[in-house]
């Protein structure tokens, strides 16, 4: 569909957003870069030269510092909006103490780092009892009554936005500095197939591993064929996974996907809070008979979801792919959408 029939802003039909050569370059180097961070030790020196402790150190701290400065962009744009304003305030907080602050601190007079911003089945090794029993007591309680209990409670009253876009530090980069590509995200019947395919694929693959990682913990000395293919299930899904698919692919094609390839085709965190969320009180609702057709809610969309069309039809819904991020609210220029919190439709 012509770009102008979605409602676009002159600002996304230019440069990087808009799928030029320059957002192929742009695109070309993150994925070098991923590839390089997860693949070599070329980083390692430049952390020492910085006095961090490596290369993984060096990269949270480049991530805490692109949300930061995204964050300030997308304030100076939608920060007057109250929702907006405290949203993008709470992902730079999160990310700042909880994602790499705090970590770093641990790592430092500890000898071992928690993100506390991190639960299973995103960060699937904190229900790995090798991993995770290693841990002081009151961590693996915070991880198992996290993913278990509160999480599910709170995305059956609130949706998984209290998650995806308040919390996760994978949707605070896409909210920060990845807004600008947002739009980018297909909207068609084919893209929504293979998202709910390839999410729930997931999903699946990661309960499997982790009933077999606690299988094998348990077992494994007795069965060491099991073990072994055990082992290697996880090096499976550590390297396409949690490597390839999070990282180089997620981020790396930002400027031609859009910001949440990671969220909406893979993340297992997302389509679990999904399942639920579509059992609970989260829903955007739709003033009848007031929707112009203009398309800046399904253009600015970064699930994909082709929100013009409930909002047409008078339809308020709920997706599981929603993240809640409020864009399509924000962006309609007669106020026809609301993201709410009740029962019923």
């Amino acid at each position: 569909m012509d770009s102008n029939q979605h409602g676009l802003l002159r600002v996304y039909n230019e440069g990087v957003s808009n799928r030029s050569r320059i957002a192929w370059l742009l695109s070309a180097i993150l994925v070098a870069f991923y590839l390089d961070l997860y693949f070599t030790e070329h980083l390692t020196p430049l952390a020492a030269s910085f006095g961090l402790l490596n290369k993984w150190t060096l990269y949270g701290l480049m991530y805490t510092v692109a949300i930061l400065i995204g964050g300030i962009y997308f304030l100076r744009r939608h920060g007057n909006n109250r929702y907006h304003f405290y949203r993008t305030l709470t992902i730079i907080a999160v990310q700042i103490f909880f994602g790499f602050s705090i970590p770093y601190v641990m790592l430092l007079f500890a000898g071992h780092e928690y993100y506390f911003s991190y639960f299973w089945p995103l960060k699937i090794e904190y229900f790995y009892p090798a991993v995770i029993l290693k841990k002081p007591l009151p961590f693996i309680l915070y991880s198992f009554v996290g993913s278990l209990l509160v999480f599910p409670v709170l995305a059956l009253l609130l949706g998984k936005r209290f998650y995806c876009s308040w919390i996760c530090g994978c949707g605070g980069l896409a909210n920060t500095a990845g807004d600008s590509f947002r739009h980018l995200s297909s909207k068609s019947t084919k893209a929504w197939k293979i998202e709910q395919f390839s999410i729930h694929t997931v999903l699946f693959l990661a309960l499997f591993l982790t009933a077999v990682v606690f299988i094998n913990w348990r077992v494994g000395e007795k069965y060491p064929a099991f073990s072994y293919w055990a082992f290697k299930l996880q090096d499976f899904y550590g390297f396409w996974i949690g490597a390839m698919w999070a990282g180089v692919i997620g981020v790396g094609l930002y400027p031609l996907m859009g910001t949440r390839v990671w969220c909406r085709f893979g993340c297992p965190m997302a389509a679990l809070l999904g399942v639920i969320q579509k059992f609970g009180r989260f829903r955007i609702t739709v003033k009848e008979d007031m929707c112009i057709a203009c398309g800046n809610c399904s253009a600015h969309c970064e699930m994909g979801i082709d929100v013009r069309l409930y909002a047409m039809k008078n339809q308020s819904f709920t997706r599981a792919s929603c993240v809640g991020c409020g864009m399509c609210a924000h962006v309609c220029p007669r106020g026809v959408l609301k993201l709410e919190n009740k029962w019923g439709s």
